[in-house]
This record gives C-alpha cells, sequence and structure tokens, in this order.
C-alpha cells in the first residue's frame, strides 16, 4: 500500500465511523417513534417463547393479535425447550378447527441456541453466548421480521440485539415489542434490564406500577394475565 493510499484510508476511517456513529443514533431516537409509513397488510411477525411461565405468558398475548394483520408468524424457542413450540402448534391448529385460517402455512416454527443453560458457569458461557448471537443473527437475517414480541426468556436478548444492528447496518427494520413478565413485581429480569438500559426495545410495557416508577420510560400496560 502506497502513501497515497494510506492516506486516503485514514481519512475514510474517521468518515465512515462519524456515519456510523450519527446512524447509530438516529436509530436510537427513531426506535419508539410512531411509525410514519402506511400500515401494512400483513407484517412478518417474531414471536419468542421461553420455558416456565413466559410461552403462557405469551401465548396470551398472542391471542389478542389480530391474526390477518400479524401475518405470518415465526414462533422461536430455546433448543432445549421442548414444550413451547408445542403448545404454539397446538394454537395455531386450534385456528385452523375454527376457520380462522385454512392453512398452517402463516405459522412457523423455530429452534435457537441458548446463551446460557442454568447452571452453566460463566466462563463457558462466553463461547456458547457468541454462538447463539450468530445463530439468532442468521435467523433474523432469514426472517426480517417488522414486528418482535417477547417477554424475558434468555433467548430474546440475542435475537432483539440482531433485530437492532439490522436496523443500524440498514437491512431492515423491526419494531420491538417487549412485555416483561408478571412475575417481575420489583425489578427487572436481566432481558429486561438490558433491553432497557441500551434502548433497544421500541415500546417496553410493565406489568406493576411500581416497576413503572422505577423505570420511567417504561409503560404500565396492567396485568395481561
Amino acid at each position: 500500500m502506497g502513501h497515497d493510499d494510506l492516506a486516503a484510508a485514514c481519512y475514510a476511517l474517521p468518515v465512515l465511523v462519524a456515519l456510523f456513529t450519527v446512524r447509530f443514533f438516529y436509530v436510537l431516537w427513531r426506535s419508539g417513534q410512531p411509525s410514519s409509513r402506511p400500515q401494512a397488510a400483513g407484517l412478518r411477525c417474531l414471536i419468542v417463547l421461553g420455558s416456565g411461565g413466559h410461552t403462557a405468558e405469551m401465548m396470551n398475548i398472542v391471542t389478542t393479535l389480530q391474526k390477518d394483520r400479524f401475518t405470518p408468524r415465526y414462533y422461536v424457542a430455546a433448543l432445549t425447550d421442548n414444550m413451547s413450540l408445542q403448545k404454539a402448534q397446538v394454537y395455531e391448529e386450534s385456528l385452523i378447527q375454527s376457520g380462522e385460517k385454512k392453512t398452517v402455512e402463516n405459522a412457523h416454527f423455530m429452534q435457537i441456541y441458548r446463551s446460557r443453560e442454568v447452571g452453566q458457569s460463566y466462563i463457558t458461557s462466553i463461547a456458547t453466548t457468541l454462538l447463539a448471537t450468530l445463530h439468532a443473527m442468521w435467523l433474523v437475517i432469514r426472517i426480517r421480521p417488522q414486528v418482535i414480541f417477547c417477554n424475558g426468556p434468555g433467548t430474546c436478548f440475542p435475537l432483539c440485539v440482531s433485530a437492532f444492528l439490522l436496523k443500524v447496518f440498514g437491512l431492515g427494520w423491526s419494531s420491538i415489542f417487549y412485555i416483561e413478565s408478571i412475575a417481575r413485581v420489583k425489578k427487572l429480569s436481566l432481558s429486561g434490564l438490558l433491553l432497557y438500559k441500551l434502548r433497544i426495545a421500541d415500546q417496553f410495557f410493565v406489568q406493576w406500577p411500581q416497576l413503572q416508577q422505577k423505570y420511567p420510560r417504561a409503560c404500565y400496560a396492567g396485568r395481561l394475565m
């Protein structure tokens, strides 16, 4: 590389960094703002499920969605979670039986690696977190969701980060709706706290008024269960 090429690179690098920084803060500002674009008839919807009560709460939210608007629906659960996707499949099949939809083409069921298993050491979780993040990025690029619903399982964080990065790089735009679990009365879950502090979620809902007072950027939604 000649001196001219090196000089050009030295000038170009700060410009690229500046452009990336401007874009990053624009995405932070734009997230959560009302959309100026006309509402689409069908929105690709990514629904993050989780073990324990997360799936029950999320499926309760899914039942209230306008099915013709939030379609197709992509349900994602951890690779070691064998129950959550079954519950989603049962629900989607019930829609067919009730006549609300005629085919299963509007529902897709996918799995993702966990960032960290229960009881796993923090040292070994570094590698699994990296793997989960790469897998999440691949899924988000493949699906290109326009809406993401999540409520606290650890699998939601790498998915939301991946969707946010796609917005920063201009490769897609996802509106992220985070609904904190009703079990969180006094403090946020780790996933919720990270999404709140990093301002990744477009809309952040809590189900207890004391949480909204503690985290003023959150919206109090009342009890959803």
